[in-house]
């Protein structure tokens, strides 16, 4: 199981249609499993349709998933991104800087960072640096 991270904390996972790879991504498909390696180029005019996109990421290391999120929201996209793996509380604010509007963290990295430490970061908005750099 899973949990999911929002600025109001913890909850369910509401999706349960599942996820198609972009390798079989179907027409009238509406939710997309991306690896942090996949080219969103290759998504065409398909972005449109699709109502949740999760971004993989394997390692709480390996940014490459932020990219991707801004590359899709810069292409369009308007639904719901969704971070899916190992990251920490302290790369919240990041993720939503990002583009990303939720995170999905194992139960047992939950366990070990609870709803407080995901909350103490959920005003992301006013702890940007770069901006308070540009006043």
């Amino acid at each position: 199981m899973s949990v999911i991270v929002t600025d109001a904390g913890f909850r369910a996972d509401d999706w349960q249609a599942g996820f198609a790879g972009l390798d079989s991504l179907a027409d009238g498909a509406e939710a997309l499993d991306l690896a942090n390696t996949d080219d969103p180029a290759r998504l065409g005019n398909r972005l449109a349709g699709l109502k949740l996109i999760r971004i993989a990421f394997p390692a709480f290391g390996d940014g490459r998933g932020f990219t991707l999120a801004k590359r899709l929201r810069r292409m369009g996209y308007t639904g719901r991104l969704r971070a899916h793996g190992p990251l920490l509380a302290d790369q919240y604010a990041m993720a939503r800087r990002s583009g990303f509007d939720e995170v999905e963290i194992p139960d047992d990295l939950a366990a070990r960072q609870p709803q407080e430490q995901w909350l103490f970061r959920a005003d992301w908005r006013n702890h940007d640096y770069q901006s308070q750099l540009k006043a």
